[in-house]
């Protein structure tokens, strides 16, 4: 157990840290630097601290951000995962008999944190051809634009990799 004033400081870095994150996807997504519109932001990037803080979202570490091997790793078989469903969604649209076979395939998460749940219904949303749609008791419904995607998703191991992302 950390002392009080150990952890207040520890609860401060993490404040500090997801501003200065928020402030920097603003600048770098909006591109926009009149002062008027930098004042939205910084109100905005203030306003959602303020909102997270009153959830007690950096009371414990449960949603820290951590750059580990692990989650660099993650993020580029995810990149990759990504391009290669982009590519072959691209091909399937543009084939003119359109050969789609839309099916919906059930994912167990189950033994997975609810945060590692909401992290893999991101991952599979982001996966061009595959939609998250419900989740519910561990169970994940996902939307798959062919068959041969739903077979992909089911056989690949994403709920394993997202496991190891506590782990790492």
């Amino acid at each position: 157990m950390l002392p009080p004033v150990t952890k207040r400081l520890a609860q401060a870095l993490r404040v500090t840290i997801f501003l200065i994150l928020l402030a920097f996807t603003w600048l770098f997504w909006s591109g926009l630097f009149q002062p008027l519109l930098l004042a939205l932001g910084a109100l905005s990037c203030l306003l959602t601290c303020y909102v997270a803080q009153r959830m007690h979202y950096f009371d414990d570490e449960t949603f820290a951000l951590r750059f580990s091997p692990t989650f660099v790793a993650y993020l580029g078989w995810l990149a990759k995962e990504v391009l290669r469903s982009s590519l072959e969604v691209s091909r399937v649209v543009l084939d003119p008999r359109l050969p789609i076979s839309p099916r919906v395939v059930e994912i167990d998460a189950g033994a997975l944190h609810a945060v590692d749940q909401a992290i893999l219904g991101n991952s599979i949303t982001l996966t061009p051809g595959t939609l998250a749609i419900d989740v519910h008791r561990g169970i994940i419904q996902v939307h798959c634009l062919t068959k041969e995607g739903a077979q992909s998703l089911v056989s690949s191991d994403i709920s394993g990799r997202v496991a190891a992302l506590r782990k790492g």
